[in-house]
């Protein structure tokens, strides 16, 4: 079934989690942000733009899991390239959002 369908801006998806109230949060490659998608009604509600294009993956964390932390590539980008995305590569921290996340399930090997 499909959920949700990305606009032209938001480019590809990549890593994803989800949120206490069920929401799912998806790294969009290529496309600088991370969105909120409400999973029942299929309806982005809340987009995250970082200074970077190539985001790779989020999830929550913190002592109450109050903050998300997003990381972002940059493999495959020529020097020219690079030169105009200094922030390609780095981890961000984005505090704020008015959610939480959830702790992870640990399954036994």
């Amino acid at each position: 079934k499909l959920l949700y369908h990305l606009e032209k801006e938001e480019q590809m998806p990549d890593g994803m989690c989800i949120d206490a109230e069920g929401k799912l949060w998806v790294a969009c490659i290529d496309g600088g942000r991370v969105i909120r998608i409400d999973p029942e009604t299929g309806k982005r509600i809340q987009t995250v733009t970082l200074p970077t294009p190539r985001i790779t993956s989020c999830c929550f964390g913190g002592k109450d899991y109050s903050e998300m932390y997003v990381t972002s590539a940059y493999d495959g980008l020529d020097e020219k390239t690079l030169a105009k995305e200094p922030h390609a590569g780095e981890i961000f921290k984005i505090t704020g959002l008015g959610v939480k996340g959830i702790p992870q399930n640990f399954y036994a090997a």
